[in-house]
Parts: C-alpha cells; structure tokens; sequence
C-alpha cells in the first residue's frame, strides 16, 4: 500500500457524517455573519475597539523564545504601518491562544490549522492571509513518524501500539490523523492502539527520535525545520505515511478591532519585504516555501478540515 493516500480519498469516506455534523460549525451566537463568508462581521462603531498596543501570537507548536526573534522584524514592519507599538505576546498551548483572543488580549495571531475553525467560531478569529510560496503554492503535509527499529514499517503496524498525538484540536496532530487511522485502516483509538498526547509537534518529533514513542502523527513542515535547526537529525525518524496537502496556519485579527486599523493591518502582512528577513530564513525552508503572505479565505482554504472537523464529530463548544 502507498504511503500516500490523497485527501479527496480520505474525506471521500468521511463526509457521510458532514451533514449532521455541520450544525456544530456555525459561529457563537455572539458574531453575525450578514455576508455569508463564514467569520464574523466588523461590528457597529460604537463596538469597535482601538488598544494602545497591538498584540500578536504564533501558534505555539516550537520555542517561543526562538520565534520571538524570527517575527520581531515583522512586527516592526506592522507598527510602522499602523502607527501602534506591537508586542509579541509567546502563548504556550493552543488553549491559552484562543482564551487571549476571546478575552480581548490578543490582536493579531497564527492560528495553526486545527484550532483556526475553532478560533473563527468561538472567538471573532477573521483569517486573512497564509504563508505561500511565489507562485502561490502553500501548505503541508501530515506525516506519521517512527524511529529505525520500531518494528513499524506500515500503518496496520501500529495496532497495539502507542500513538503520540499532540493535542485534540490540532488537524495535523490528531483529528485527520485519528480520522485516517479509523476510516482508512479500521484502527480504532483506545481500541487498537493507545493515544498519549505530546503537546506540541516538536515533543512528538523528539519523543519519537530519542525513542520515547513508537509512533507519531505530525505536520510536515515542523520537522523540516526542526532538521534544518539541527535539532533533531534526519536519520532519528523516518516516515510511512504522507498525506495531501492542509493549508497551514491562518493569520489574521480580532474581529473587533477599529475597521480603519484592520485594514492597516492587512496592508501590513500584504507589503512586507521577504527577502533577507528572519521570516525568509526560518520559513524559506519549508516545501513548498514561505516567501509571501498570500490572502486566503476561509470559506474556500478551510473547507477540507472543516468536513474533517465534522466527520469525526468536532464540536465547537463556545463557552
């Protein structure tokens, strides 16, 4: 068997549950969405607001303390356009990223591919632009890694065996993972093999190098860079399955920001200079690589992990 199997392959046997699961997809009833695009409107003047200081967050799927200095020449970038200090703000789970933005600590984010339908819905998260390469390629792939001498050499040879994961909101770490394991290979979890869950995509790499897990299902992109870094050698892990390509992390706005400094924040992602920035040198790695930010939307870029998200039953619980 290929390890590769296409996305249209493996959404192909997950939609038959999209339609009840879509009820679970639609916006809080806190936003409106008059225009049908799926985020939730710019609110009334009287409800936008304007803060001093701009704040913005990564996703945090690597060392924050490494990827404050890889933005730092962006952010700069963003107060010269809007006129606002901007602060770099190293969140370290997924959870703590969207309480920040519901809260209204959080201004502008990465949001990675997974928690992106759940940022949009459950806290006013408007995606506006994506990492791409020139000609407009962008994306990643979900892998499933094992170290030399697992004993692992195909998917049905995880039955038995502990499967790292990263988070439960994570696309790549564990919903389309744990979806193909069901669907594709009749492997079900706590069933056929157990879950334990890293917390990020680079514990999972590591854990699986230095032996710690047999398995684990990850985002291409993050071992890539991890390799070029020297953090991990490429001879520690190696991979049976590669999937089509997800789009990769959103980034974007608080929907409540002052309409006048969302579109100043827009125009900042759309003029930033690539080349010879942190953000060349650390993304420029990856296939296909990131050379620009290009605008996206969510509707179209988020279709495939939204009929992942509800296929296996992912509720948006806005709580």
């Amino acid at each position: 068997m290929s390890k590769r199997r296409t996305l249209k392959t493996l959404i192909i046997g997950l939609l038959a549950g999209f339609a009840s699961g879509s009820a679970a997809l639609a916006l809080d009833a806190r936003f409106r969405d008059t225009d049908g695009d799926m985020i939730a409107d710019i609110p009334a003047a009287s409800e936008q607001v304007d803060p001093p200081v701009l704040i913005f967050a990564y996703t945090p799927v690597e060392d924050p303390a490494v990827y404050a200095k890889v933005w730092d020449g962006f952010l700069q970038h963003m107060a010269r356009v809007t006129g606002k200090r901007v602060q770099f703000f190293p969140v370290q789970s997924n959870a703590a990223q969207l309480e920040a933005l519901r809260a209204g600590r959080l201004h502008v984010a990465g949001f990675n591919t997974g928690s992106t339908p759940l940022a949009v819905n459950c806290a006013g998260f408007r995606p506006m632009f994506i990492m791409a390469a020139n000609d407009g390629d962008f994306g990643y792939r979900m892998q499933f890694i094992t170290h030399p001498g697992s004993g692992i050499e195909k998917m049905e040879d995880i039955k038995g065996k502990r499967v790292a994961f990263t988070a439960e909101t994570s696309n790549s770490g564990y919903k389309a993972p744990s979806a193909l394991l069901r669907d594709s290979y009749k492997l079900e979890v706590n069933r056929d093999f157990t879950p334990v869950f890293s917390g990020r995509h680079d514990n999972s790499v590591l854990g699986v190098a230095n032996k710690d897990y047999p398995v684990a299902a990850i985002a291409s992109e993050v071992a890539r860079r991890m390799v070029a870094r020297n953090v991990v050698k490429g001879d520690a892990f190696k991979v049976i399955y590669e999937s089509d390509r997800f789009p990769t992390t959103a980034y974007g706005l608080a929907h409540n920001l002052r309409a006048d400094l969302q579109a100043k924040i827009s125009e900042a992602f759309a003029t930033f200079t690539w080349p010879g920035s942190a953000l060349a040198e650390e993304f420029g790695k990856q296939i296909p690589p990131g050379e620009r930010f290009m605008p996206i939307t969510y509707r179209d870029a988020w279709k495939v992990v939204r009929d992942v998200d509800a296929s296996v039953g992912v509720q948006y619980t806005c709580r």
